[in-house]
């Protein structure tokens, strides 16, 4: 190949096979889609070593893509659940599969992600550093941190969360400025222990050229972590979350001039009315580079519902110009989820980013309800099925309760709005009662 990267074969003004299969499925020019990829505005993630991939391009003028987090933990370490849940997962719609293992054969479970998934495969290798090399984490080298980044790379994964912003200024800044609820990102805390036990900058930040120089080898996109994203409402849009974001935009512009690609990570719990804002912000510090969030959770007290309070939140930061959703399952905050879990949480985050998309006029998005509408009006019940966004749920709930007529539910019987307006404007007699 005369290129290294996506971005890189953009700027060439090559169209690639990945970007060929992206331009088709979101409607699009190819050579209008390779310009926003050559800027950063858009991320087709795609390792060269991950050859069943279905390519996804990610961006905010695209469909808006979710992200399906998933991986074993220390009290439940079943690889073959976990990847029933992936093929699960990948069946009910989701781009995206980010594996967050934390104990057990992290790398064999990663490789058969990369080996016969066709969904994006994201990692945090913060993580799995420390199953890896299986000591305390003070005594985990820098040169140690950098070396599981790479085999990840090696590995085929086509997005790496990097906690990379949160160095020693802004972890100074952070310890200053005071918060409800700390550092909640996983990846943030660990680098943060890590600094302050050790005394050393940030590795991520300190060696960010050795990273991109993996990055470029292998095209891997960075996703730049958000060590300082808000964990409850009372921390949303403070300073150390936007230092953070100031630290990731002048990440970017380096990542851009290595041909690496970029994609941003945000919040987080935050109130619904600084969502919109916060989405300006990012674009503007990040020069319109795709920012992926987390949510954002729109409220504190609703555990058993996070995936509510999240698609609440992921509504509105997609259609204010966010790219990518996490899902949050009702799960969040209490417990690995389950495989119905998987499901409540994805079809949380599907209904989110099809809700924006209509608001953002994404080619291709009305369709979709135009076609649902159609099939209410006309009372057609095997079509609604297969339009729904979960059809196995709406003919469940349908079979559950079945209606005298089949023309009808149960809930309005005669009463149905759409059965008699129909008769009605077809010149036919309503009695509604007599029938």
């Amino acid at each position: 190949m005369n290129y290294t990267t996506q971005m890189d074969a953009a700027r060439k003004g090559i169209l690639t096979k990945e970007l060929m299969a992206v331009a088709g499925q979101e409607q699009w020019e190819p050579d209008k889609l390779r310009e926003l990829v050559a800027e950063g505005k858009a991320a087709i993630p795609a390792n060269k070593n991950h050859t069943c991939l279905k390519p996804s391009g990610i961006g905010s003028m695209l469909k808006t893509k979710i992200n399906v987090n998933l991986g074993t933990s220390r009290d439940l370490n079943d690889l073959d659940m976990e990847l029933k849940k992936v093929k699960d997962a990948v069946l009910m719609g989701a781009e995206s599969i980010m594996d967050l293992s934390s104990f057990g054969d992290t790398r064999r479970f990663r490789r058969k992600l990369t080996g016969e998934c066709p969904a994006m495969i994201g990692t945090v290798p913060i993580y799995d550093a420390v199953v890896y090399y299986h000591k305390p984490l003070r005594e985990i080298t820098a040169e140690e941190w950098i070396r599981i980044v790479e085999m990840h790379a090696e590995d085929g994964v086509d997005f790496m969360t990097i906690h990379v912003g949160i160095n020693k200024q802004t972890a100074r800044r952070f310890k200053e400025a005071k918060r409800l609820t700390n550092i909640v990102s996983r990846g943030g805390s660990i680098i943060f222990a890590w600094m302050e036990m050790t005394g050393e900058e940030n590795p991520f930040y300190e060696h960010y050229d050795r990273i991109l120089e993996i990055c470029q080898k292998h095209d891997v996109t960075l996703s730049l972590g958000d060590a300082c994203r808000p964990g409850c409402i009372e921390d949303a849009s403070d300073i150390s979350q936007i230092e953070e974001l100031v630290t990731l935009g002048e990440l970017t512009k380096r990542a851009w001039e290595k041909n690496v690609q970029v994609i941003i990570e945000g919040p987080g719990h935050m109130p619904l009315d600084q969502i919109a804002a916060n989405m300006k912000i990012q674009q503007t510090i990040c020069k319109g580079a795709p920012f992926y969030v987390l949510g954002p959770l729109v409220t504190d007290i609703a555990p058993g519902y996070d995936h509510i309070t999240a698609a609440i939140g992921g509504a509105v930061a997609a259609a204010a110009g966010a790219a990518f959703l996490c899902y949050v399952t009702p799960a969040e905050h209490l417990k690995l989820p389950d495989g119905a879990d998987v499901k409540e949480g994805i079809v949380a985050a599907r209904i989110a980013a099809h809700a924006a998309d209509i608001a953002k006029g994404i080619r291709g998005a009305r369709e979709w309800d135009h076609k649902m509408s159609d099939a209410r009006k006309r009372l057609d019940w095997e079509a609604m099925f297969q339009l729904s966004i979960d059809p196995e749920k709406a003919r469940r709930y349908r079979a559950a309760s079945k209606p005298e007529k089949e023309d009808t539910c149960s809930m309005c019987g005669n009463f149905c709005a759409m059965k008699n307006m129909n008769r009605i404007l077809d010149g036919e007699i309503v009695n509604i009662y007599d029938e």
